[in-house]
C-alpha cells in the first residue's frame, strides 16, 4: 500500500533582526523596577586612615596575609626587642639569610657579610628572641618560617615610621587597582598626605628594571602625594637602581639630598640603608612635605 506524500511544510515567517531583539522596557517599567530595589548599603570606610585614603581614590584595599617569622599579633616587650635588633643592618642581613635557608641552618652559612663569630652570636639572639630553636648538630630552625624577608622589613619600617613620626601606617596592602599587580608595602597618612613606600630587600643588582617599572605603574595608579623607593642596602643606588628608575619616569632629573637619598622627580624619591634606613626615609618625607608647601617667597 502506497503512503501518501507528506504535506508540504508551511514556511515560517522570517523575523528580521529588529524582531529578534528583546523588547525595551518603558520608562515607567524602569522606574518601578528601580523603586522596588532595596537601598544600597555601602561598606564603611576602614578605621585606618591610610586605607581610607585609598578608598577615597576609588580603590578597594585589603590587607595581605602577613609573612613574618613570628606571630602577626606579637606586641609588647617581645615586639620591641625584635624591632630594636632589626635596626642593626647586620642583623637584618643575617635574618634575611636565615629565612632564605628555608629550613635548618648553620649560623655561619647564612650570609657572607658577617663573620662566623658574629653569626653565631646572632643565632643565639634569635633563640633568645623566640624566633628560632636549636635542632642539634650546631643547627637551628625558625619557629615560624617565613617565605621571604620582605614581610619582616615591611613590619619593621611601618612600626618605626609610626613611632618616629607619630603617623598612621598600613603594611602589605593589596590596592585593588585594576591592571596593577603587587602589594603596597607601606602606606602612611602624614599630615593628611598619602605616602607610599616601596621596599626592596635585595642588593641593587637584583632589583630588575621590570620591578622598577611595576613600582612606577603602582605610583601612577595610586597617585600618592609622596612615593619612595627604599632599598635595604649599604651599596650605592647611583650605579644601577637610580638610572633604571629615572629611565622609567618621564621628566626625571635626580637630585642628591645627601648620603644616598635622591629626589628622582617631584615628590618621587629613592633611598638606601646607609647609616640608617628609617632616618633616610624621614629625611625625604620631610623634603616632600616642604615641596608640597605653598611658595611664600
Amino acid at each position: 500500500m502506497r503512503r501518501a506524500p507528506p504535506a508540504p511544510k508551511t514556511p515560517r515567517p522570517r523575523r528580521d533582526a529588529a524582531d529578534r531583539r528583546p523588547r525595551r522596557r518603558t520608562a515607567s517599567e524602569l522606574e518601578r523596577a528601580a523603586a522596588g530595589r532595596p537601598p544600597p548599603s555601602p561598606a564603611p570606610l576602614p578605621a585606618s586612615e591610610p586605607l581610607a585614603m585609598l578608598v577615597r581614590r576609588g580603590l578597594h584595599p585589603r590587607p595581605s596575609p602577613p609573612d613574618l617569622p613570628f606571630p602577626a599579633d606579637l606586641s609588647g616587650p617581645a615586639a620591641e626587642r625584635i624591632a630594636e635588633r632589626l635596626s642593626h643592618y647586620a642583623f637584618r642581613l643575617f635574618l634575611r639569610g636565615v629565612i632564605l635557608a628555608r629550613g635548618p641552618f648553620r649560623a655561619e652559612e647564612t650570609t657572607r657579610y658577617v663573620t662566623a663569630a658574629q653569626a653565631g652570636r646572632m643565632a643565639v639572639e634569635l633563640v633568645r628572641l623566640g624566633l628560632a630553636e636549636p635542632v642539634g648538630d650546631g643547627r637551628y630552625r625558625l619557629r615560624h618560617p617565613a617565605r621571604t624577608f620582605g614581610g619582616t622589613l615591611e613590619w619593621w619600617i611601618g612600626r618605626e615610621l609610626a613611632r618616629r613620626l607619630a603617623v598612621q601606617v598600613a603594611t602589605g596592602v593589596r590596592s585593588g587597582a585594576p591592571g596593577v599587580g603587587g602589594d603596597l608595602d607601606v602606606v602612611a597618612s602624614v599630615e593628611g598626605k598619602l605616602v607610599y613606600v616601596e621596599l626592596k630587600s635585595s642588593p641593587p643588582k637584583h632589583v630588575s628594571r621590570e620591578e622598577l617599572r611595576a613600582f612606577v605603574a603602582r605610583v601612577r595608579a595610586l597617585r600618592p602625594h609622596l612615593a619612595i623607593l627604599a632599598v635595604d642596602t649599604a651599596l650605592r643606588l647611583g650605579d644601577k637602581v637610580l638610572p633604571d628608575l629615572a629611565a622609567a619616569v618621564d621628566g626625571a632629573a635626580p637630585v642628591r639630598l645627601g648620603r644616598e637619598n635622591y629626589r628622582v622627580a617631584p615628590r618621587l624619591y629613592a633611598v638606601n640603608a646607609r647609616q640608617d634606613l628609617v632616618e633616610n626615609l624621614c629625611v625625604v618625607i620631610a623634603d616632600g612635605l616642604r615641596e608640597l608647601a605653598p611658595d611664600a617667597s
